[in-house]
């Protein structure tokens, strides 16, 4: 019943910037912590990003930190990945993913701490 869907991947070249969208389904978005993760060819998938319920707090991985910007709108029960500054290392099929939060505790960064997940969306960033 609950579904994530990612949207905006596509081929761009370095430097350019793109906007990656996960509509939610199923679920009461602004009850879950959301976050993306990207996985390369031939790598595990890893953590990029995480929102808190309301939009208040946001982590970032060290590879993306000043260039991309995690948001959500739970009005529109969709949450946002505005990359810029891409770069070939960029390249990844990017998935969105949520899970139920509770009030306190630290934020979740690892795959296995996600319940639901998209399908991914490819995004290739050329050289």
């Amino acid at each position: 019943q609950v579904q994530l869907v990612e949207s905006g991947g596509e081929l761009v070249q370095a430097g350019d910037s793109l906007r990656l969208s996960c509509a939610a389904s199923g679920l009461t978005i602004s009850n879950d912590v959301m976050a993306w993760f990207r996985q390369a060819p031939g790598k595990e998938r890893e953590f990029v990003a995480v929102i808190t319920r309301r939009g208040g707090i946001t982590n970032y991985a060290d590879s993306v930190k000043g260039r991309f910007t995690i948001s959500r709108d739970n009005a529109k029960k969709t949450m946002y990945l505005q990359m810029n500054t891409l770069k070939p290392e960029d390249t990844a099929v990017y998935y969105c993913a949520a899970t139920f939060s509770p009030t306190l505790g630290p934020l979740p960064r690892e795959t296995r701490e996600f319940d639901y997940w998209g399908q991914g969306t490819q995004v290739t960033v050329s050289s």
